[in-house]
């Protein structure tokens, strides 16, 4: 992109008054973790490395305009390991956890070990629609932008250490 980057791009898109709620994903050949924890810090909702399958980018589009977040499967595990690692718990991260219901935590859990809204929903034995409106819940309450946020939350917490 002629005269910026794709990083600063993403942050000027997602706090632009004139694109409200307009959401971001990153389609790139770099998966280091500092481009997707760059990314991730500039607001993308989702982090796509440029082999990935039509199909694939497709259901990506789909998930992020329907409010979820991705990140390519090969980089999920080992950014949130290594963010987990490189940032330590945050001040005040624990605390921030105190405004949820136990079954919304115990939801955040679930979404910060990668599952999906119908595996929570297997797990916790409720509907996938009941699932999904926890982690909404815990999405409002914690004031983070989306499920990404919501997992990094939870490491920064202490709520989930890595290899959990």
């Amino acid at each position: 992109m002629p005269g910026t980057g794709g990083i600063i791009a993403t942050r000027r898109i997602v706090t632009d008054s004139a694109t409200p709620g307009c959401r971001v994903i990153i389609l790139t050949t770099f998966d280091t973790d500092e481009h997707v924890f760059a990314a991730l810090r500039a607001g993308a909702s989702g982090f796509l490395t440029k082999e990935v399958e039509p199909a694939d980018l497709r259901r990506a589009v789909a998930a992020v305009a329907g409010g979820d977040a991705l990140l390519s499967p090969g980089v999920t595990r080992r950014v949130i390991e290594q963010f987990a690692h490189r940032q330590g718990l945050a001040p005040g991260a624990g605390q921030r956890l105190a405004v949820l219901t136990s079954r919304e935590l115990e939801t955040v859990k679930l979404v910060a070990l990668g599952l999906s809204n119908d595996e929570i929903a297997e797990r916790l034995v409720i509907s996938p629609l009941t699932a999904k409106t926890h982690i909404t819940r815990a999405i409002a309450k914690l004031d983070v932008r989306d499920r990404v946020q919501l997992v990094i939350l939870a490491y920064e917490s202490g709520l989930i250490r890595p290899g959990a």
